[in-house]
């Protein structure tokens, strides 16, 4: 029993909750299943524990310890998932930096989070440029050496759930990236949340699609080793390759973002599954259409939601039928319900209360509880911003239904006023989605002397299909509201960013500069 004045070292009834617990347990429970396979290369989760301890004493060798920056600039492999145990083991803080940076990023990450040391993969050099207070490390053969011939040094229990374990950067589409700072005790309850929500197991195989770097991997680097779960690892979404594995039985889940299950749902290699494979989709809301597609496929699509700030997702849509007459992948396409660990979500108005559940009136979307960072990395400010009245305000629109499900609207950004009028971007997509030959599309905003604002859609075509604007404009107005149908559509391929997402920001930039031309049609 604890008392008043006991440190947690002479107490039997607490330890500091950490995903370094579960590859310790592993070890020892499931030592000889494999943990992580990577091209030709395959790890027992005993010899990986050693692995991880000689890295770790080689980070001490190199001086790094409690509370020094550790950067990763490496696509998805071994090594990267690896760092997740060795950097927070010697008391560092992981920081998994973005593969399509540029010069100018890393070095802003670089000195913002006052990096020691940066773990490099020799084809990402090119944009390191170095810093007279980081020491750049090579991931290669020379690096393995030394790894193999590195006596293991004793290494301190974590013992402040709440320090520090990672810092994630934001996309810093509009501007600098923020340095999200996740904690121990989140990282271990939302790995174990995204186990048990998504039925991981020890006979699962989860195949790397999503980038490490991004929220850490959503904690499946953690959730996976929880439960002795084998990595698969991947270093970009091959979909001939994604669908081989699918198939053939090896793989029993993987995360991606929308865009990449239009991807394969579009590949010439698409055809049914004799087995189910679970899908963990978000990063952007996905449309009906797309959701019905993979099941037809046979994959069991769960539909997340959440931030970086929220150690990725941090809702999931569990199906509830009450009230509601809806479609079902209508309702599969919403936001859902905070997952098991991760706390509460609510929809606020403009004064801090909460929006009636109608399922209409449009409100904030907050959250509080386990699978919230613990602040902005050097920016106070920031910090103060987001946490108001003791939520954390997400700067997504949306609103909540009678079964209690919460549903996204748009981004507080990408929110479309027209004559007063709220207008949703993701309600628009959704209709232009819904088209048998659209593969993906955007709305933004466009400035108009009368209305104030206008929206104009971006539309990809599925290869071998054609269709026009008359066409879809016709389409649109069968399923939404005149006012919102779109003013203008382009079409063409759409920019996306390192995880699929499509970058509504460069789109925004390119009206600025737009001249007619013969791949846009306006009404």
């Amino acid at each position: 029993m604890t008392s008043p004045g006991s440190t947690h070292d002479d107490v039997a009834n607490f330890e500091a909750l950490t995903p370094l617990h579960f590859l310790s347990r592993s070890s020892r429970v499931h030592a000889d299943r494999i943990v992580v396979q990577d091209g030709d290369a395959a790890y027992t989760y005993a010899e990986w524990y050693q692995r991880a301890n000689r890295l770790a004493s080689y980070l001490v060798s190199k001086g790094i310890g409690q509370g020094d920056s550790v950067g990763v600039l490496a696509r998805n492999g071994e090594f990267s998932l690896l760092t997740h145990y060795s950097v927070p083991m010697v008391g560092g803080l992981l920081v998994q930096m973005n593969v399509r940076s540029n010069g100018d990023d890393v070095d802003y990450i670089v000195e913002h989070s006052s990096m020691r040391l940066l773990f490099v993969s020799e084809d990402l050099l090119s944009v390191v440029r170095g810093s007279s207070g980081t020491r750049i490390v090579v991931i290669d053969e020379r690096l393995e050496a030394e790894l193999m011939k590195m006596e293991l040094t004793e290494l301190s229990p974590v013992r402040d759930e709440l320090g520090p374990l990672a810092i994630n950067y934001t996309s810093g589409t509009t501007s600098r990236p923020k340095g999200v700072v996740y904690h121990h005790r989140g990282a271990y309850l939302n790995s174990l949340a995204m186990a048990l929500d998504h039925g991981l197991t020890a006979d699962s195989s989860y195949l790397w699609t999503l980038p490490m770097f991004h929220c850490n991997g959503w904690c499946f680097p953690w959730a996976t080793v929880a439960v002795g779960a084998r990595n698969i690892c991947m270093e970009k979404v091959d979909p001939e390759a994604v669908w081989e594995l699918c198939v053939s039985g090896v793989v029993t889940h993987l995360c991606a973002a929308p865009t990449v299950l239009v991807m394969l749902s579009e590949s010439d290699h698409a055809r049914q599954l004799d087995r189910p494979v679970r899908i963990i989709t978000a990063g952007a809301a996905p449309s009906p259409t797309i959701l019905g597609r993979m099941e037809e496929f046979g994959f069991v699509v769960d539909h997340v939601y959440g931030l970086t700030e929220t150690y990725g997702p941090f809702t999931v849509n569990v199906e509830n039928l009450r009230d509601e007459p809806t479609g079902r992948l209508v309702r599969r396409a919403r936001q859902g319900d905070a997952n098991t660990l991760s706390g509460q979500v609510e929809v606020w108005d403009m004064n801090d209360s909460p929006v009636p559940a109608d399922g209409e009136t449009l409100g904030e979307i907050v959250m509080r509880g386990n699978g919230i960072m613990s602040k902005y990395h050097r920016d106070p400010s920031a910090t103060c911003d987001a946490f108001r009245r003791g939520w954390f305000h997400t700067g997504d629109i949306g609103v909540k239904h009678p079964n209690g499900q919460v549903e996204i609207k748009d981004r507080l950004k990408d929110l479309i006023i027209s004559g007063g009028e709220n207008i949703s971007t993701v309600e628009i997509e959704r209709a232009i989605a819904s088209h048998p030959n659209v593969l993906e599309c955007a709305v933004v905003a466009k400035p108009d002397s009368r209305w104030g604002e206008v929206p104009v859609a971006f539309v990809e075509i599925r290869q071998g299909a054609s269709t026009s604007s008359a066409e879809l404009l016709d389409h649109c107005r069968e399923r939404i509201a005149p006012f919102k149908v779109p003013k203008q559509v382009f079409f063409g391929q759409l920019p996306k960013g390192s995880t699929g997402k499509i970058l509504k920001s460069e789109l925004r930039q390119s009206l600025k500069n737009f001249q007619p031309n013969r791949d846009s049609e306006e009404t």
